[in-house]
């Protein structure tokens, strides 16, 4: 079946992307793209911070201390 994008592929894309949106739109695009990847990023971090944060009520006795139930 071949490989999805080969160098071709991609040329002719970033073609018709020049061609739809001009060259003086393309800096705001890849702009707002930027921004949206750098947040996604951020909330992916705070995401699996919060996940591997301890969880407090559940943590292992002092010693000396006696569990009981």
């Amino acid at each position: 079946m071949g490989e999805l994008f080969t160098p071709t592929h991609l040329i002719v894309i970033a073609v018709v992307v020049l061609v739809l949106f001009g060259g003086k739109k393309l800096p705001e695009l890849g702009k707002g793209l930027g921004e949206g990847l750098r947040g996604f990023k951020d909330g992916m971090k705070g995401v699996t911070d919060e996940v591997n944060k301890p969880v407090e009520s559940q943590a292992a006795p002092k010693s000396g201390e006696t569990v009981t139930k």
